[in-house]
C-alpha cells in the first residue's frame, strides 16, 4: 500500500518530562516514543491475550452505558457516511465497556466480524479503578486533562484533527497511525465541519482505495504524510491541529489517550472564530478578504501590536483580566443578537 513508502515518524526513546518540555513539545512535531507506559498494569494482562485482557478491564469498569459504533463485515472498518454524505453507513448501540469486551473476545476468531469500538470513553466515568493504573509521565500531576480508552476490533478512524494535544499509548494489538500537519488541509478533501462523524470534521478519502479523480489533490497529502506503526507500550505524540488517520491492525485493540490545552482557562475554542468569520468574512470581495488578513496578521498572529499604546489605554486589545472578557463576550453576544 501507499503508506509503505511514506516517511516514518522520528522516535525517542528514554523521554521524561523534562526532556518532552524543553525539546519536543516545543517543536510541534508528532514523535513516537518506544515502551514508554509499558509497565502499566492493563498491557501485562493483555499479554495474556483477549480474555485476559477482558477480565483485567471489566474488573476495573462501571456499568455505565456507552455508544458503541457497529460496521458491516464488508466496510472493512470503515466508519463513515451515508450515501451522499447523509446519514451514516453504521449503526450506533448502546452497551458498556463489559458487553463491548465480550463481544470482542466472541469474534476474535471470526474471519469476517462485524466492526466494533467505542472511542473517546473518558475513564473517569467509565473506568476510574483504570485511571489510576495508566499514568502519563510526560505530564504534570496539575495539568488538567481528558483521559480516554479506545476499545474495539479492526476499524479505521478517518483522518481528523483535534484542538488538544494528544499523548496516546498503546495497551493491547497494534495500530497504524498516518499523520498529515495543518498545513495539509486543502489536500485532504475535509467533509462538513458541523455534520461529522464524531465530532470533528474528518477526510473524505478512502486510505485503502484513494480515488484520484474525486480528489486529485490527495497525492500532495501523500507527500506530506508520515507513518508509524505502535505496540503495547508505545505512545505517540500528536500535536495541536495535526491531522492523523488511525487503524486498528489486530483482531483486539485498546489505547488510552490524553488530551489536553496549554493556553490559559479563559480561552474558548477557535473553532468559534472560524464559525463567527463565516458570518462576516467568508463572502467579502477579495481585496477586502486580502486586507483583513493583513489585519488578523498584526493584531492576533503578530509579536507586537499595541507596544505604541499606553498601557491605561488599550481597551479590549489588552490584558486578558476577567473584565476584559467579560467586555468582548459582551460585545459578541450583542452582536450576534441583532
Amino acid at each position: 500500500m501507499w503508506w509503505d513508502q511514506l516517511e516514518r515518524l522520528p522516535e525517542a526513546r528514554g523521554v521524561d518530562r523534562a526532556r518532552f518540555e524543553a525539546e519536543i513539545k516545543p517543536a510541534a512535531q508528532p514523535v513516537v516514543m518506544r515502551e514508554l507506559v509499558s509497565a502499566w498494569p492493563a498491557i501485562a494482562a493483555a499479554r495474556g491475550g483477549a480474555e485476559a485482557l477482558g477480565g483485567h478491564l471489566k474488573a476495573r469498569s462501571r456499568e455505565e452505558p456507552l455508544d458503541v459504533w457497529i460496521a458491516e463485515a464488508e466496510l472493512n472498518g470503515r466508519f463513515f457516511y451515508g450515501e451522499g454524505l447523509t446519514g451514516l453507513n453504521h449503526r450506533r448501540e448502546r452497551s458498556t465497556v463489559g458487553g463491548l469486551l465480550d463481544r470482542l473476545v466472541r469474534d476474535e476468531a471470526s474471519e469476517a466480524p462485524e466492526a466494533a469500538y467505542a472511542g473517546g470513553v473518558p475513564l473517569d466515568r467509565h473506568m476510574p479503578k483504570l485511571l489510576a493504573e495508566v499514568p502519563m509521565p510526560l505530564l504534570s500531576p496539575e495539568t488538567e486533562r481528558l483521559t480516554s480508552l479506545w476499545l474495539g476490533n479492526r476499524v479505521r478512524t478517518a483522518a481528523h484533527w483535534d484542538l488538544a494535544q494528544n499523548l496516546a499509548g498503546v495497551i493491547a494489538g497494534r495500530r497504524r497511525f498516518i499523520l498529515f500537519p495543518p498545513q495539509s488541509i486543502g489536500d485532504l478533501y475535509v467533509g462538513p465541519i458541523d455534520v461529522t462523524l464524531a465530532g470533528q470534521p474528518t477526510s473524505l478519502v478512502d486510505f485503502h482505495a484513494p480515488d484520484f479523480e474525486a480528489f486529485p489533490r490527495f497525492r500532495e497529502a501523500m507527500k506530506a504524510a508520515r507513518v508509524a506503526e505502535l505496540g503495547p507500550g508505545d505512545v505517540i505524540y500528536i500535536p495541536s491541529l495535526w491531522f492523523h488517520h488511525v487503524e486498528t491492525l489486530s483482531p483486539v485493540g485498546a489505547m488510552v489517550n490524553f488530551w489536553w490545552r496549554d493556553g490559559p482557562a479563559w480561552m474558548k475554542t477557535p473553532q468559534l472564530t472560524l464559525m463567527h468569520a463565516l458570518l462576516t468574512m467568508r463572502d467579502l470581495p477579495p481585496a477586502e478578504k486580502r486586507a483583513w488578513r493583513a489585519f488578523f496578521d498584526h493584531y492576533i498572529f503578530g509579536e507586537e501590536a499595541v507596544g505604541h499604546i499606553p498601557e491605561g489605554a488599550r481597551g479590549v486589545l489588552g490584558e486578558m483580566t476577567p473584565e476584559n472578557y467579560r467586555r468582548i463576550a459582551g460585545m459578541l453576544m450583542q452582536s450576534l443578537g441583532r
